[in-house]
């Protein structure tokens, strides 16, 4: 912090603003934990421990906080490290509480409410958002049990990074954010279409096309009816043009 003491000019509000939130942010807990680094006090590092009773349980997951000139007043950019299953790794993925939406962001929030938010974002339905993923629960709990080995090349072996300290409860405000976030994740589950009925759409079409196949089938058997009882008339009409002429000749 010396060092960034004397590169930053500490009268910047985003600047005093950030060096009180690295200092509030300085001990570890067993949910998170977040510095800045060395020579950039708007560029952070973080590690969170996957929620409880989740796909991804267990798991350690490390990424990059980068902040604008403008903090707080503008939102940070998020971005996951470790492969999760749930965000892409290297992209700066879409949150109501990241750079994506600067019209949801509140200065009040903190860095620590973001971290907040993304642990409880984990669990919700990916939904196509810019950054997500869909993977299966089967594979979100191999990539947590795969994640305490991950390695970052700045901070090292991400599982030593949290300790066995409890994180400080939410606030009511953070609290309330984690409740909107809980809410928004039931009702897109709620909404998510169920699979039977896709299944049955799906006999419907088939129906539809089976019943489409029969009935043009149906049409070229009448088609070719009608042509065969032509040709019959056409041959009939001819055999008796023929001898109606040789009768007549003879006569």
């Amino acid at each position: 912090m010396a060092e960034i003491s004397e590169k930053y000019n500490t009268k910047c509000p985003g600047v005093k603003r950030l060096m009180r939130e690295a200092l509030e942010l300085a001990d570890a807990t067993e949910d998170y934990c977040a510095r800045p680094l060395e020579d950039n006090l708007f560029e952070w590092h973080f590690t969170v421990q996957g929620p409880k009773g989740t796909d991804f349980e267990g798991g350690i997951y490390h990424g990059r906080i980068l902040l604008p000139k403008e903090y707080p007043m503008h939102p940070p950019h998020i971005i996951l490290l470790t492969p999760n299953g749930r965000f892409e790794v290297h992209k700066k993925i879409c949150l109501s509480i990241s750079g994506h939406h600067p019209e949801t962001w509140q200065p009040s929030w903190s860095i620590r409410t973001a971290l907040l938010a993304l642990i409880a974002f984990m669990p919700t339905p990916a939904e196509g958002t810019i950054g997500s993923l869909d993977y299966t629960p089967a594979e979100r709990k191999i990539l947590a049990k795969k994640s305490k080995s991950w390695v970052c090349p700045q901070c090292g072996e991400i599982s030593a990074l949290l300790s066995s300290a409890a994180s400080k409860p939410p606030t009511e405000e953070e609290q309330s954010v984690l409740d909107q976030i809980a809410l928004k994740g039931e009702e897109e589950q709620a909404v998510k279409p169920p699979e039977e009925p896709v299944q049955e759409v799906q006999t419907q079409v088939s129906e539809s096309i089976e019943s489409s196949g029969t009935s043009f089938l149906d049409q070229l058997t009448e088609i070719i009816v009608a042509l065969l009882v032509g040709l019959v008339a056409v041959f009939i009409y001819r055999r008796w043009n023929a001898y109606y002429n040789t009768t007549e000749t003879e006569l």
